[in-house]
């Protein structure tokens, strides 16, 4: 018998923000607590607004239990519409899932989260007029496809108050001007043998790529102009080493095209390559991505098994999984996965560091993969990507400017399933595996990759919710309800005062980061030096290229097979690369760690871990007694705190005793 508490006495309104409107609610809804059958649980109201799904209980209509750490945007009871990922309603027991329109109005209403909550909310005592209400309200709102504009993301842009970006406090760099694209040449001495171009101001020759990027020096405007069809084979320069070879991406070239296309890519290519295998662009290694990893269709399908392990109703299925808990993780191919991504980076990264060679990462739209690799070989290499202002700034070049279509990919407006596949959250957990494994070479810890995980459904930043750059300007002008118009000011998810109050900002910190030592200026030529050699391995003697310049005669090869068939097939890395790539990789584990040169993740058998603050959070079963890493971090968090304090103290008695 579950003992019916009185309809509550004061009136519980949502909290709305600025935009948001609520759209449906019902009244004397019943939150399971936790479906370990014993029916606990909560009374309340359950509302459906443009932005949310949320459950108001007695709790929630006091202040005075607000703790520090909570999301200042989306409390602990709600559920933004993008997150919802499937609703499932029970009738006699059995479970089924909920699209579109529905005959019949179920008992339960059970919604998966994509940040993995599971919510059970139980409708018996709940008006059959609300229950109509609210059902068909959050289906419909969370299930079926939208416009773009329709989004919470333009709602808020035109009512919040003109949130200028204040995003400038936090040091990331946006990467949509031309002086950003040159600073971070200058940062990586690429500046050499790159520039940063204007070709594409106003979009006028590619919709896909972004008003400004860096291309070879040798490639001219005019070429690129000249060539426009062509522009999306334009080689983009991603991230130069420190001796000077380059990390490149370009597009694949369609498998079907008529002649005289394919006259015009020839001539185009032609080009390209005669400037570029004259010095200083000596070595090139192509990697065809999508031949030598897995597919987006497969990393969606094991992702899609991975979650499910997580995503479970009551304590009973979970001792039932526990039991198989390694063979089923191990069936869904996911850490696998991970595995082949991380092996792919440290093999692009020997090529960059032991071997001088420019490596060139191609993909059919160079917006997917190329993001992932390109990103995880900046963070084993360089040091300024391990710091918070520095990932950013990576995740802005890479993946919002390089033109990654978060909207399609996380299916935010459930256009269409074909597209969706996690590529930004393969790329999280792949960097969690560094940061896990070398946790003093990271300034972030695995919080701030969890909460940042999170950002990617809620819509009030405009950092993950467009397929690229053009597609973010063109929708930017708009009425805004304060200004008569204008354009849309949208937030950036880097401004972390947004969502957490200062307190809670000190979890994204890791209080352990090994941070870099300042040169000392009487030194700082030796001191230069040094950091070179640490940050290069023992170089093997490479054999000097008998042909200098680019693979001379495969030159003509070269471009019939671009042209002709998928590349990855004439490249005969694969051939040496098993011994190189274990005397490097073991050679480099054999020596004492540099947290500021390169890192390499461990990837043999269990060193690929589940990155379980993301996956296990909700299941109070599997929780740590004493709490795990992050009661550690609060730990020592005090006691820095305290240190701190102490040395103001320490500091003003010994200015008082001068």
């Amino acid at each position: 018998e579950i003992h019916i508490k009185e309809p509550i006495e004061k009136e519980v309104n949502p909290r709305l923000l600025p935009g948001e409107l609520l759209l449906c609610e019902a009244n004397t809804v019943y939150k399971y607590i936790q479906e370990d059958g014993s029916n606990r649980g909560t009374y309340g109201k359950l509302v459906c607004t443009n932005f949310k799904i949320a459950f108001l209980d007695d709790d929630s209509a006091s202040d005075d239990n607000e703790p520090q750490f909570q999301n200042k945007i989306v409390g602990e009871n709600d559920i933004t519409l993008q997150c919802v990922d499937q609703i499932y309603g029970v009738y006699d027991e059995k479970k089924k899932l909920l699209t579109g329109q529905l005959r019949k109005y179920p008992e339960k209403l059970i919604i998966y989260c994509k940040d993995l909550r599971v919510f059970h909310f139980c409708l018996r005592y709940t008006k059959e007029e609300e229950v109509k209400r609210i059902v068909s309200g959050i289906v419909h709102h969370s299930q079926t496809p939208k416009l773009l504009k329709r989004l919470f993301l333009f709602s808020y842009a035109s009512a919040a108050p003109n949130n200028t970006g204040k995003y400038g406090r936090n040091q990331t760099v946006m990467f949509d001007t031309l002086e950003d694209w040159r600073d971070e040449l200058e940062r990586t001495k690429g500046n050499v043998k790159y520039k940063a171009v204007t070709t594409n101001e106003g979009y006028r020759v590619s919709e896909k790529l972004p008003l400004y990027f860096v291309v070879p020096i040798c490639v001219s405007e005019e070429s690129i102009l000249k060539y426009e069809f062509c522009l999306a084979w334009v080689l983009i320069w991603c991230w130069s080493c420190h001796n000077g070879a380059a990390l490149l991406k370009m597009s694949a070239f369609p498998k079907e095209q008529d002649d005289s296309t394919s006259q015009m890519q020839k001539a185009f290519l032609d080009g390209i390559y005669k400037t570029i295998s004259k010095p200083p662009y000596e070595l090139l290694k192509t990697d065809d991505l999508s031949s030598s990893l897995p597919s987006l269709q497969d990393i969606q399908t094991a992702y899609t098994r991975f979650k499910q392990l997580f995503l479970i109703d009551n304590s009973t299925d979970f001792w039932a999984t526990d039991v198989k808990w390694f063979s089923l993780l191990e069936s869904t191919n996911w850490l696998e996965i991970i595995r082949r991504v991380l092996k792919k980076a440290i093999e692009v990264a020997e090529c960059l560091e032991r071997q001088h060679t420019n490596v060139l990462l191609i993909e059919e739209s160079a917006t997917d993969l190329c993001c992932v690799i390109s990103s995880l070989v900046q963070v084993m290499m360089d040091s300024y990507s391990r710091t918070k202002s520095g990932f950013q700034s990576l995740i802005q070049k890479e993946w919002v400017i390089g033109g990654h279509g978060f909207l399609d990919r996380c299916n935010h407006l459930h256009k269409s399933d074909k597209e969706e596949a996690p590529v930004f959250l393969l790329l999280l957990n792949c960097v969690w595996q560094l940061v896990q494994q070398y946790p003093p070479a990271f300034e972030f810890t695995e919080t701030y990759l969890t909460v940042l995980s999170d950002s990617l459904y809620v819509p009030i930043f405009s950092t993950f919710f467009f397929n690229s750059q053009h597609q973010k300007d063109t929708n930017m002008s708009g009425e805004s309800l304060k200004t008569q118009s204008g354009p849309f000011r949208f937030l950036t998810v880097w401004d972390w005062s947004v969502q957490f109050d200062p307190k809670a900002q000190a979890f994204l910190n890791n209080p352990l980061y090994a941070e870099k030592p300042k040169p000392d200026k009487s030194q700082r030529k030796t001191a230069r030096f040094k950091h070179q050699r640490q940050l290069s391995l023992p170089l093997t003697q490479t054999k000097s290229s008998t042909k200098r310049g680019f693979f001379r005669e495969e030159t003509d090869h070269l471009i019939k097979n671009i042209l002709g068939k998928r590349i990855g097939k004439f490249i005969n890395s694969s051939d040496e690369l098993p011994n190189s790539f274990r005397e490097f990789y073991d050679s480099w584990h054999s020596k004492p760690v540099d947290y500021h040169g390169l890192l390499l993740p461990r990837i043999d058998g269990p060193e690929i871990k589940v990155w379980a603050q993301r996956y296990l959070r909700w299941i109070p079963e599997a929780q740590l007694h004493g709490g795990g890493t992050i009661a550690t971090a609060a730990k020592i968090l005090d006691l820095m705190e305290e240190v701190q304090s102490l040395q103001v103290k320490m500091d003003e008695e010994h200015s008082q005793a001068i």
